[in-house]
């Protein structure tokens, strides 16, 4: 089979056909993740969040065969900010343009507002990855220089994507999350018992004082309605308030989120005296459960913990699970189970005078990166030793 040289660019993903993308999406080689199918990218265009008037500007890569069929996807965005991304390089850009230069537009490969690691180039199962990746990362640099864009970005790619990337010339990036992994447990005790003795006693209270004044619900599938969409929306704009200052998902999204994607969605709320009080929502992948966002509107000691984390994880032994990622930072999760893991990004700096300082330090970056997970998992792990 034979690809086609010439690399398309689509303005919206809607143009792309569901099946055509999502058979790329879905390659099992690298496993499903919920984030890169194409309803979910469609929802945040047709939502309005994910567009070139909130500074994401669609430019996906397609690749085809000689048949004319899709064969590679990758999801791309011409970026007026560095808002969203989880992957910091306002630095870079505040140090550029002092210098006199301009740093946006750049483009972007990733999930918009979402910091889980995933496949950026996406192949068609028999589709040979060398080919097709070097077409999408070309395409990617073309479109570089015809927007005179500063740099290309890939943010959180597999391991695999992103060592491809280094020997194509990329800078890479490592940083770190913490993540849950599912040592054969049969129960959530069977995982406390795994933990040292004061961090059962620990976990054990926290659960108990979370759950003591309200109700806990796990809703997928059909069991999740509007109701339960608009009070979560409620969570999620007053977290965004205080963190970020301005929430990037709108209240559509969540609906068309229920419409195309119910079965994917794990909504774990909290209620008390009859009325929602906290929320945290999950996307469920074919290995993994991913924690997406979470808010409240009363305060309960423990309730952060009890549903972003201890929910998920007995939800993910209950299902056999491999893996909880818990979203980005937050050091207070190795107490619970969730240790540190890298994620990864690569980038292309367009201006040598750019290029040079952000290599140099991104190879200190990692070296201290790399050390200092090395001393948080033995530092701090809860898990007995041994």
């Amino acid at each position: 089979m034979k690809l086609n040289p010439a690399v398309k660019v689509v303005r919206r993903i809607a143009e792309v056909d569901r099946d055509a993308w999502d058979a790329c999406a879905a390659n099992p080689a690298y496993g499903d993740n919920p984030f890169l199918r194409h309803d979910f990218l469609t929802s945040l265009e047709e939502a309005g969040c994910a567009v070139e008037r909130a500074g994401w500007g669609p430019q996906h890569l397609i690749v085809e065969d000689d048949a004319g069929q899709v064969a590679a996807v990758m999801p791309l965005y011409l970026k007026s900010h560095s808002q969203g991304e989880y992957i910091f390089d306002h630095a870079w850009a505040d140090a550029y343009e002092r210098a006199g230069g301009r740093y946006y537009p750049k483009l972007l490969s990733a999930v918009p507002f979402t910091p889980a690691t995933g496949p950026r180039m996406l192949l068609r199962p028999d589709v040979a990855a060398g080919e097709a990746r070097a077409l999408l990362l070309g395409g990617g640099l073309a479109l570089c220089e015809r927007y005179d864009a500063s740099s290309l970005h890939v943010n959180f790619p597999l391991e695999d994507e992103w060592a491809w990337m280094g020997q194509q010339g990329l800078a890479l990036r490592a940083g770190q999350q913490y993540h849950w992994e599912n040592r054969g447990y049969g129960s959530f005790e069977d995982f406390l018992a795994a933990l040292s003795s004061g961090r059962r006693k620990t976990i054990r209270r926290e659960r108990r004082d979370a759950q003591a004044e309200v109700e806990i619900q796990r809703l997928t599938g059909s069991d999740l309605t509007e109701e339960h969409w608009d009070a979560f929306f409620q969570f999620y704009m007053d977290t965004g308030s205080r963190k970020w200052g301005r929430p990037y998902l709108n209240r559509r999204f969540f609906s068309l989120l229920q419409e195309r994607m119910a079965d994917r969605v794990l909504l774990v709320m909290a209620r008390r005296e009859g009325r929602w009080i906290a929320g945290a929502l999950n996307l469920i992948g074919g290995d993994c459960l991913f924690g997406r966002n979470w808010g409240c509107v009363e305060d309960v000691p423990f309730l952060h913990f009890e549903l972003c984390y201890y929910q998920a994880i007995e939800w993910a032994i209950e299902r056999g699970l491999p893996r909880v990622e818990a979203g980005a930072q937050g050091q207070h999760k190795i107490a619970r189970g969730y240790l540190p893991k890298p994620v990864y990004s690569a980038h292309y700096i367009a201006d040598p005078g750019l290029r040079a300082p952000v290599e140099r330090f991104l190879e200190q970056e990692r070296a201290g990166n790399e050390a200092d997970m090395e001393w948080l998992a033995e530092e701090y792990s809860p898990f007995k030793a041994g």
